[in-house]
């Protein structure tokens, strides 16, 4: 029955705060605001460099950001957002296998689909990587 199931199930009392409320998306839509009328030619006009500030190539795989409306105001705005909502953080309590799915009260586990290596991913003191293969 349900009133069993919800005896059985974790309750997670964690709520995120919605990032549309923080000081950094907020700037996000004022920078927004100030160039969405921007004209990509424009954009290409004024900066002989833009191509090499937004593309990045590793290997056979090229990144090009170029062409899309973004200046350096946008990159540095969207970096303070990521240091806000500790993105970094996140992705390193990720890779240890912290349980930092607060829905279901578990590790996320796509790196360890990803891990060719097969280096131990811990998750509450046991490698998963011989039940990932």
């Amino acid at each position: 029955t349900i009133t069993q199931l919800l005896q059985i199930t974790p309750t997670i009392t964690m709520s995120k705060p919605d990032v549309s409320d923080t000081p950094a998306w907020k700037a996000l839509e004022e920078h927004f605001s100030s160039i969405k009328d921007t004209h990509m030619r424009d954009l290409f006009e004024a900066d002989s460099e833009r191509f090499n500030k937004f593309s990045l190539k590793f290997e056979d795989i090229l990144l090009d950001f170029s062409k899309n409306r973004i200046t350096e105001e946008t990159m540095s705005q969207l970096y303070a957002l990521a240091e806000q909502q500790d993105v970094m953080g996140k992705a390193k309590k990720m890779f240890s296998g912290e349980k930092i799915n607060t829905t279901e009260g578990r590790a996320v586990l796509h790196v360890a689909l990803r891990n060719q290596s097969n280096t131990p991913i811990m998750v509450d003191g046991v490698d998963v990587m011989p039940g990932v293969n």
